[in-house]
């Protein structure tokens, strides 16, 4: 920890050590064990204020959620110990998205649609992976969606590589671990003649010089499609394409330690912040009920949310963005 923070970090919470619950000892030497924590003796009294306070949210959260407040509930995770400013730098900014219309792409009848897809029973989505301190959620997000596309036309699911991504992709739009956007993501794999697999271009979680070799290529795309802000359109491209990759905004407290049910936050915009893998849709209880959702594939680790993934508001007036900033590719 650098000075500099270790002070900001102490104003915001030096009051509250001398104050720290005994009653939750045991509980915090299982999380640092869980999640493989470990600090100096001043940074450790600092560290366990903010998860108590983190803790505290979370449980009143949950009792709300419990007289029916909330449509979801709330977990401790990796990121109980990191503040509001922290939650908020692992965030990025997306640059607005240039909405062309795609070939093919129309508004179309929603009836013939299924009612519930998850494209991970079918085999088009690889495991859930971690992308620690990188702001790389827009490479998972790409790489996901073409992923599920080659599946799709060669039976094949192979994980393809974030890394190359983040440290090839400058020049086509994009920043590294800062910040980047998917379409000119797929516009550096379409340009640049397709993108390396894991296994031949690892994930290092920092941004370093690019290594990609042609020779390695995994998978190459002829095409990417940018969706028009439309949920219905969104909907049949899931249903009919597969996995589609996506932005949306992020209010960092309430995402960080979601974990379960529909999520519904007042306080999201449509400026896109995170990006995400939309794997499919459905619904909770009667079809009636208006508990629509997507099921969006996270970069955050098999720990946040559920095992990965988040169930998010569809149909409630495109809810944080997700329609705002979806793409796909033609492989």
């Amino acid at each position: 920890m650098t000075p500099i923070f270790l002070v900001i970090l102490c104003l915001g919470v030096r009051s509250s050590v001398s104050a720290l619950d005994p009653g939750l000892d045991a509980e915090w030497e299982d999380w640092k064990i869980l999640y493989e924590k470990s600090y100096s003796l001043e940074e450790e009294a600092l560290r366990r204020a903010v998860w108590e306070k983190n803790m505290k949210m979370i449980k009143i959260h949950n009792e709300e959620n419990g007289l029916g407040k909330n449509g979801y509930t709330m977990k401790m995770n990796t990121f109980g110990d990191m503040t509001d400013e922290e939650l908020k730098k692992m965030m990025v900014a997306f640059p607005m998205q240039n909405h062309k219309k795609g070939k093919g792409i129309r508004k179309r009848a929603l009836s013939g649609l299924p009612k519930f897809v998850d494209w991970r029973d079918e085999g088009y989505v690889t495991p859930v992976r971690y992308q620690g301190k990188c702001g790389s959620c827009w490479a998972f997000a790409t790489t996901g969606a073409i992923e599920g596309q080659m599946f799709k036309k060669t039976g094949k699911l192979i994980p393809l590589s974030v890394q190359n991504l983040v440290d090839c992709s400058k020049p086509h739009g994009n920043n590294g671990c800062a910040w980047g956007h998917i379409y000119a993501a797929f516009r550096y794999v379409l340009h640049n003649g397709g993108v390396e697999a894991e296994a031949t271009y690892p994930y290092k979680g920092k941004e370093g010089l690019c290594r990609y070799n042609p020779q390695n290529v995994a998978v190459k795309i002829r095409e990417y499609v940018a969706l028009p802000e439309d949920e219905d359109i969104l909907m049949d491209a899931v249903a009919t394409k597969g996995p589609i990759a996506t932005g949306m905004h992020v209010v960092p407290k309430s995402f960080s330690f979601y974990n379960g049910g529909i999520y519904y936050e007042p306080n999201c915009n449509r400026t896109a912040n995170h990006g995400v893998l939309v794997v499919g849709y459905g619904f909770e209880g009667n079809e009636t009920d208006g508990n629509n959702y997507w099921l969006i594939k996270n970069s955050w680790g098999k720990y946040w949310g559920m095992n990965g993934y988040m169930k998010i508001a569809k149909d409630r007036n495109n809810h944080c963005g997700i329609a705002s900033y979806a793409n796909y590719p033609l492989v």
